[in-house]
């Protein structure tokens, strides 16, 4: 008899934890190893089980998920990780993507295509559902913010004007407000306060 995938699953919330741990116990080839309540918590189970697979929540307390992956796969490069998170913005994504976890999924996936998702993930597949791939591709890569632009829109999310920005970044008042005339470009936002919004909705900067 083939063994259970052993899955690690990373949750805050205990009664979405304990479902999903219900959920995957009652597969018969599926097995839930270890739990963790935070980000640390989530790297010290990683290490300690291996696990064939880990879901992770990508908001925890401590670290949130994408870090937990990042520190996960700088010990361990072949750990296999999934996202299962409330957040499904095109930016939210990308990063967990970038951190080398395997697969994403929000947490309205119906349970099929969540046992769907850490079978593939376990094959050593990624997998993104279709309507996340379709998401990925409504924004096209040309249009990604730098690293000093995203910085930027950070500070527009908290309401800082450009003087606030240029002092806050350390650049002249005329590049910040040229950074926010690229950004309400590239977003296709009418002001700043659409971009705000915008830039929570696609999960383009840290909440």
């Amino acid at each position: 008899m083939t063994e259970p995938v052993r899955i690690l699953v990373a949750e805050d919330h205990l009664v979405a934890r304990v479902g999903v741990t219900a959920i995957l116990n009652m597969q018969p080839d599926m097995k839930v190893v270890a739990e963790a309540a935070n980000g640390r918590e989530t790297v010290a189970q990683y290490r300690t089980h291996r696990p064939d697979v880990a879901l992770l929540d990508m908001r925890m307390p401590e670290m949130s998920g994408v870090e937990a992956a990042i520190a996960i796969r700088a010990e361990f490069p072949n750990a296999r990780l999934i996202a299962l998170t409330t957040y499904g913005g095109d930016g939210d994504v990308r990063r967990a993507l970038a951190a080398g976890i395997a697969g994403y999924l929000t947490k309205d996936v119906l349970h099929e295509e969540l046992l769907k998702a850490i079978r593939a993930v376990h094959r050593g597949e990624k997998y993104l559902p279709a309507s996340i791939r379709a998401l990925l591709d409504a924004y096209a890569p040309q249009d990604e913010l730098s690293a000093r632009e995203l910085d930027v829109l950070r500070l527009i999310v908290r309401g800082h004007a450009n003087k606030e920005i240029a002092w806050q970044l350390g650049i002249a008042e005329e590049t910040a407000k040229n950074h926010v005339k690229k950004i309400l470009a590239k977003l296709n936002a009418q002001d700043r306060t659409q971009a705000a919004t915008m830039a929570i909705e696609r999960g383009l900067v840290d909440r």
